[in-house]
């Protein structure tokens, strides 16, 4: 999506360590224009498929997974990183290891919101080694739901988990691939892909 891939190159900073820091418009402030538009190129590719559920981890996919939500028409559930007293009844739960913080959560969505009637679509902001998604895939699972695919704002193409949960045969939608990144230079470039009509 090249709306999205000129917006990091404007304003996003490569950091030591494979970091891509797209605060100022992804992850903590939000532009909500730009997430209209990833939204309906979302509906656009995942039009042939039978969504009525959104899943996203919290915190900083849930933005993103609202306006989506809004564009397909569906709920919203987003798993939790922390066991808290609004969670009641018996819950799905899975471990994470988060490439930004360094540490594992414990990610938790309660059985209310999940069941094997449902056609769910995962979307997150970043897609690097996979853990979030994996884990994510692994609730859906439990809940004997079904994938019909993961929608990622940027994926790191250079790290392995795309590749690894398209193997597993699920589609997944990238809006922007990075290909490379330079902490040095600041420069980005992204992975060609094949133009949508």
């Amino acid at each position: 999506m090249k709306l999205l891939e000129e917006r990091i190159r404007k304003d996003g900073t490569v950091k030591t360590g494979n970091v891509l820091k797209v605060d100022n418009f992804l992850n903590h402030q939000m532009d909500i224009s730009l997430f209209v538009e990833m939204a309906k190129e979302w509906k656009r590719l995942f039009a042939d498929r039978p969504i009525n559920k959104i899943l996203t981890i919290e915190a900083s996919g849930i933005g993103i997974a609202s306006v989506v939500g809004i564009e397909f028409g569906v709920p919203v559930v987003f798993a939790k990183k922390a066991q808290s007293i609004n969670l009641d009844g018996v819950s799905y739960v899975t471990q994470v290891q988060s490439f930004t913080h360094n540490r594992i959560y414990d990610v938790i969505v309660s059985k209310k919101y999940l069941s094997a009637d449902d056609h769910i679509l995962i979307i997150d902001d970043f897609l690097a080694n996979g853990c979030a998604v994996n884990g994510l895939i692994d609730i859906i699972q439990s809940a004997g739901a079904t994938i019909e695919g993961v929608g990622i704002a940027i994926e790191k193409g250079f790290q392995d988990g795309g590749k690894l949960i398209r193997e597993k045969g699920i589609r997944v939608e990238s809006l922007a691939i990075v290909e490379s990144m330079d902490a040095a230079t600041g420069e980005i470039t992204f992975r060609e892909q094949p133009q949508q009509n």
